[in-house]
């Protein structure tokens, strides 16, 4: 479990691997299995070459809102300080923004979505 100071961030693609996790955060999160409901998947061609290589492929999750109760994107929340969220920010390319949302689970969450 984490401390009062951490906050959650819902990953449903590359920050979920261990590689990427180690080099942006410099060790490995804690999370547990959860859903975001009401966003469906689509897939984007990312160009940043580190992001490319460290990720290991070019073309990566994004999630969009739908308004429907009914989708749903399985993925995990992770636990982050508030610097590790500034790191993840510096990871993700521009093509994603970080909102708020409510996970499946009640519990509030940051999530990168398309733009």
């Amino acid at each position: 479990m984490a401390d009062r100071s951490e906050q959650l961030l819902f990953s449903y693609g590359t920050l979920q691997n261990p590689v990427v996790q180690l080099d942006t955060f410099g060790r490995l999160l804690a999370g547990e299995d959860d859903v975001l409901p009401g966003y469906t998947v689509d897939y984007a061609e990312i160009e940043d070459p580190r992001v490319v290589d460290l990720s290991g492929s070019s073309v990566h999750p994004v999630v969009r809102p739908t308004g429907n109760a009914l989708d749903k994107v399985i993925g995990k929340a992770l636990w982050v300080s508030e610097e590790e969220l500034d790191a993840a920010d510096e990871y993700e390319v521009e093509f994603y923004r970080r909102v708020e949302v409510h996970l499946a689970s009640g519990r509030p969450a940051w999530v990168y979505v398309t733009v």
